[in-house]
């Protein structure tokens, strides 16, 4: 008996699950709502990051998603997970924050310092980087602002795929949870934006 009471202080008490730490913050328990951001900020900030390609904008906006969250997680009825409910009010905060910024022409006046990093993990930038022909060096900067632009194009559906699935590694059903989709309208639009980008690097190809 003292063993087994020594290992399980040991072993310490089992942090709270999401569905917990909402009920306590449904309770106005700041401290259980912290916990709730510091456990989805890095996902929440990295699908803002790439919405907008670039940082201050993606934490400004992170920032404004938790508030709302917080002052609405009274009504969330759990019928969800935590994480995709917070993820689809982000989506939507950051598609009208691009609405707002198209409105205003800001879109393809981006620099190429605040493109978006995350470009580098799709799959056709990384296929033409991986390539070796004479004017490789050359021309991945022009690439990945020409991908960022093409990013940009897309529609919101296409682009949440894209984004999620081939930017942040999501799962195809984690995908169609978020959106309230199929996983196969996932994989559909997935080839569909693929198939645009393409296109849109078509003169880089060798």
């Amino acid at each position: 008996m003292t063993g087994q009471a020594i290992n399980a202080h040991a072993e310490g008490p089992e942090e709270p699950s999401d569905r917990e730490l909402v009920a306590r913050a449904q309770s106005d328990d700041a401290e259980a709502y912290n916990e709730l951001v510091r456990r989805n900020h890095g996902r929440v900030y990295g699908l803002l990051y790439n919405l907008t390609s670039n940082k201050e904008d993606a934490e400004d906006l992170a920032q404004d998603v938790f508030y709302r969250a917080y002052r609405a997680i009274k009504r969330f009825k759990g019928d969800s997970a935590f994480s995709t409910w917070i993820y689809r009010i982000a989506m939507n905060r950051g598609f009208s924050f691009l609405k707002s910024r198209k409105r205003r022409s800001m879109v393809m006046g981006m620099s190429l310092d605040d493109m978006d990093g995350g470009v580098e993990r799709d799959p056709a930038y990384v296929e033409l980087s991986a390539q070796s022909t004479p004017f490789r060096d050359a021309t991945l900067n022009e690439v990945q602002e020409k991908m960022n632009i093409a990013l940009q194009k897309l529609s919101e559906k296409h682009r949440n795929a894209v984004i999620m699935h081939d930017i942040q590694g999501l799962q195809h059903d984690e995908i169609a949870e978020i959106l309230g989709t199929t996983s196969g309208t996932v994989r559909s639009r997935l080839f569909y934006a693929r198939k645009i980008l393409q296109k849109e690097l078509a003169e880089y190809a060798p």
